[in-house]
C-alpha cells in the first residue's frame, strides 16, 4: 500500500538524515577521455548555459592530441543535451548530445576543420555521466526556469512555547474518531498519533513507543505512566531502542496549524555571528535574537518569523530581508545549517542550484496503470481564476479540464475521457492552464511534473522539488505554500498537504523532513490492519504527496507496534523502505525507470577518467582559460600564461563574466560529490 510505503519512509527519516543517501560510485570524476584511432580528445567538465525542463545547452573546455603533433590543442564545443536523473544513484546522464559549434582559437582553418570532424565524429553520442553534486553546483552561471513563487501565505502558525521536553500532538481540526472493526476499540482518526480507546469508555490513550498517557479526551490534559486495556497493551510489542529517548513530560494540544518550540529549561543563549546574534541552544528549532535590535527571530519550514517578545506578535521576514549578522554565522558552527535560509550565501545558493534538476523517468505506455477510487460519486471542487477543477473525494489529484480529465500519480500524468477512466498515460497535457493553478488550492503541486517528449513506445517525464512542496522563495528553499487545507471528510479521511506542525527541517543529503521538539516516538505507534499498515493520515508529505489516506482502513483488526522507524510494522504487499528508496518516486512503479540505458558507463568511450585536474574553462567566446593555485592562466599562441590582469579582464570582458563564479562551483560540486555533508540546522544535539 503505497500510503503506508510513504510513512514507513518518513519514519526512516530521522536516522537516515546522518548518512548520504546517494551512491558515490557513480561519480567518476572529470575531465573524461576518449580514445579514437585518430585522436585523444579530452572533454573538461561542461559549463552549462540554460537548463529549461530537462533540455541543456551549454558548452565545455575540450583538448585533442594527434600522433603528429607534441602538445594537445584547445578548443570549445558547444552542445545540446536532454539529462536523465536518478537522485538515488546521485546521477546524472547527459543524454542525446549534439555539438553545434566547434571553435579552435590558435590553429589554421584548415587544421581547425579536420579537428572538427573527429570531435564530431567522436563525440559520444550516447552520452555522459555526470554526478547531480557537480551538475547542480554548475549550473550557477545558468539561466534556469523559475516558477512563480506569487500567492504563498506568509501567515505565521500559532507558536506555542514550553521550557520543559514537550510534544505537540496535533489534530487535523477537532478530532474525528471511527470504531476499529472486529475489536473492542476506536480511535482518531485525523492526526499522525496513536489515540485510542475502548469503544464506549471514558479514557483515551496515546501511545509513545516506550508507555502510554491518558485523558478523558482526545484535547487531553494528558497524563504519564498510564495503563492502558489488556486489548492494547496484549498487541503491543516492545520497542527495543526506546530506553535511548527522552520522554516528553508535558503533552501540547493542537488543532489549528502549530509549532511548538520546546527548551530544556531556561533558553540557553549562546553567542554567534561574531556576538551580533545569540542562539537558543537547547532546543532543535532554530531561534535566534539579533544583539542590536533585540528582536527574536524562529525559523519554521524554511521561514523565518521575527517578533520582538516570545509572546508576539510574530511577522514573516523575507530571507533576502534579514540582519546581515545572519550572514555571518560560521557555516561550520552548531547553527551553520541556517545559512541555507539566508539568501545570497553559498549553502542558499547551492540549495537553490539542487531544486533546479528535474528528476526525470521513461514511462512505457504499455505497462504504466492507474485505477482512481472514489468516496462515491466523483465530486470537483473549482479552482477560481482558472479553467481547472480538482477531485475533492479522492485519493488521487485527478483534474477535469475543459471537458477532459487529468490525473498525476507517482510523478506521471494521465488522462481519461471520464472521471473513472480508463486511464492511460498523457503524452501532452494542457500546461498553460495548470500552471495557473494557485498555491491556495491543495493540488498546486502537480505543476511540477511535466511531459517532456514521447514516442509510440515510451513517455519521457519529471518532476522539480515543488512536487514534494519544496520551492525557491527569496533566495531560500522552503517547505509548503503556507496554506492550510482543510480535508475532506466522509466515509474516509482525505488529508491535504500542511506547512506547519511537524518541525519541518532540512538536510542537503535527503532533503526535507519532519522532526519533533523532543523525540519521535510517538509517530512509531502504528496500527497494522489484516495484511496491509496503517497510520493515521495527517502527515508529513516527503516522497510522495499528501494526498495518501488509506483505503479501507476502518473494516480491519487492529494491531500496535512500537519501533523506531517502524521496523515492527510489516505490510504484506510491500517491505519497509530502504535508504536507496529515498529520492525517487519512480524507482518501483511497474513500467517506469528512471535512465533509459544502465547507469553504469564507466566502460563507455564518454566516462573513461583523464589524467590532470579539472581546471580548464571556456568563456563565451571559446577562449580558454584555466585555474591554478597561483591564479587564472589564458592560453595564448601554443602555451599558457599567466594572466596578473584576469581580473580586470572579467569586468571588461562580457564573454569573461562568470569564470571565477565557474570556478567555485565547480570546486563546491566536486566537494560535494565527493562527501556530502553540512551543518545541522537545530539547536541541540542528541
Amino acid at each position: 500500500m503505497r500510503f503506508l510505503r510513504l510513512i514507513l519512509r518518513l519514519a526512516l527519516l530521522l536516522p537516515l538524515a546522518l548518512a548520504p543517501l546517494a551512491s558515490k560510485a557513480a561519480d567518476y570524476g572529470w575531465p573524461r577521455e576518449i580514445a579514437t584511432p585518430k585522436a585523444t580528445i579530452t572533454i573538461y567538465q561542461p559549463q552549462p548555459e540554460k537548463l529549461e525542463g530537462n533540455h541543456l545547452t551549454g558548452r565545455a573546455a575540450i583538448s585533442i592530441k594527434t600522433r603528429d603533433r607534441a602538445e594537445p590543442i584547445f578548443g570549445a564545443v558547444w552542445l545540446t543535451a536532454t539529462i536523465e536523473t536518478d537522485r538515488n544513484l546521485n546521477l546524472a546522464m547527459i543524454r542525446s548530445l549534439n555539438v553545434t559549434r566547434v571553435r579552435w582559437p590558435e590553429v589554421t582553418p584548415a587544421l581547425a576543420q579536420r579537428f572538427t570532424e573527429v570531435v564530431e565524429s567522436d563525440f559520444p553520442k550516447d552520452g555522459m555521466t555526470i554526478s547531480l553534486n557537480r551538475l547542480s553546483a554548475s549550473l550557477a552561471n545558468a539561466q534556469q526556469e523559475q516558477a512563480s513563487i506569487e500567492g504563498f501565505s506568509n501567515a505565521p502558525p500559532k507558536m506555542v512555547f514550553s521550557e520543559q521536553a514537550a510534544v505537540l500532538l496535533l489534530y487535523d481540526g477537532e478530532p474525528q474518531t471511527r470504531p476499529i472493526d472486529n475489536s473492542t476499540l476506536e480511535r482518531v482518526v485525523n492526526t499522525p498519533f496513536a489515540v485510542v480507546r475502548e469503544k464506549g469508555k471514558p479514557t483515551w490513550y496515546l501511545g509513545d513507543g516506550l508507555g502510554w498517557y491518558a485523558a478523558t479526551s482526545p484535547l487531553g490534559p494528558w497524563t504519564p505512566d498510564a495503563r492502558p486495556p489488556a486489548e492494547i497493551t496484549r498487541l503491543a510489542k516492545p520497542d527495543p531502542k526506546a530506553s535511548g529517548r527522552t520522554r516528553p513530560t508535558a503533552v501540547i494540544v493542537a488543532t489549528e496549524p502549530t509549532e511548538l518550540i520546546a527548551t530544556d529549561g531556561k533558553p540557553d543563549w549562546q553567542q554567534t555571528a561574531a556576538g551580533r546574534l545569540l542562539y537558543a541552544r537547547n532546543t532543535e528549532t532554530p531561534w535566534f535574537r539579533d544583539v542590536e535590535s533585540q528582536k527574536h527571530y524562529i525559523l519554521l519550514s524554511g521561514r523565518w518569523f521575527a517578533g520582538t517578545a516570545v509572546a508576539g506578535p510574530w511577522t514573516f521576514v523575507r530571507p533576502d530581508e534579514l540582519p546581515g549578522a545572519f550572514t555571518d554565522i560560521p557555516p561550520k558552527s552548531e547553527v551553520g545549517g541556517v545559512r541555507r535560509f539566508v539568501a545570497r550565501t553559498p549553502e542558499a545558493e547551492d540549495a537553490l542550484l539542487d531544486m533546479q534538476v528535474p528528476q526525470t523517468a521513461v514511462v512505457k505506455r504499455a505497462d504504466a496503470r492507474l485505477e482512481v477510487r472514489w468516496d462515491g460519486e466523483p465530486r470537483f471542487v473549482d479552482i477560481p481564476g482558472t479553467r481547472v477543477a480538482y477531485g475533492e473525494n479522492t485519493a488521487t489529484q485527478v483534474l477535469r479540464i475543459d471537458g477532459a480529465y487529468y490525473a498525476v500519480d507517482d510523478g506521471v500524468w494521465f488522462t481519461a475521457a471520464g472521471p473513472t477512466g480508463p486511464w492511460k498515460v498523457a503524452d501532452r497535457v494542457p500546461k498553460s492552464e495548470i500552471d495557473r493553478i494557485p498555491p491556495s488550492a491543495p493540488v498546486y503541486n502537480v505543476r511540477y511534473v511535466t511531459v517532456y517528449q514521447s514516442t509510440p513506445e515510451v513517455v519521457y517525464v519529471g518532476y522539480t522539488p515543488g512536487y514534494f512542496w519544496s520551492y525557491p522563495y527569496y533566495g531560500v528553499p522552503v517547505y509548503g505554500t503556507g496554506w492550510y487545507y482543510p480535508p475532506y471528510w466522509g466515509p474516509y479521511y482525505y488529508p491535504r498537504p500542511f506547512t506547519y506542525g511537524f518541525h519541518v527541517t532540512y538536510n542537503p543529503w535527503g532533503g526535507w523532513g519532519y522532526g519533533f521538539s523532543v523525540s519521535s516516538g510517538f509517530l512509531t505507534v502504528g496500527f497494522q490492519f489484516g495484511g496491509y499498515g496503517y497510520y493515521p493520515g495527517y502527515h508529513p508529505p516527503y516522497y510522495r504527496p499528501g494526498y495518501r489516506p488509506p483505503v479501507a482502513c476502518y473494516q480491519c483488526n487492529i494491531n500496535i507496534g512500537n519501533s523506531i522507524g517502524g521496523g515492527n510494522v510489516r505490510p504484506a504487499a510491500r517491505p519497509a523502505a530502504r535508504p536507496a528508496d529515498l529520492g525517487n518516486v519512480y524507482r518501483d512503479r511497474p513500467g517506469t525507470s528512471t535512465l533509459s540505458r544502465p547507469a553504469d558507463l564507466l566502460a563507455d568511450s564518454g566516462n573513461r577518467p583523464a589524467k590532470g585536474p579539472n581546471n580548464v574553462f571556456s568563456d563565451l567566446d571559446g577562449n580558454l582559460h584555466r585555474r591554478t593555485p597561483s591564479g587564472w592562466e589564458t592560453h595564448d599562441r601554443g602555451a599558457w600564461k599567466s594572466n596578473p590582469d584576469f581580473a580586470a579582464q572579467m569586468q571588461q570582458r562580457p564573454a569573461m563574466t562568470g569564470l571565477e563564479r565557474d570556478f567555485q562551483a565547480r570546486q563546491r560540486g566536486s566537494a560535494a560529490a565527493m562527501r556530502g555533508g553540512g551543518g545541522r540546522v537545530g539547536g541541540r544535539r542528541r
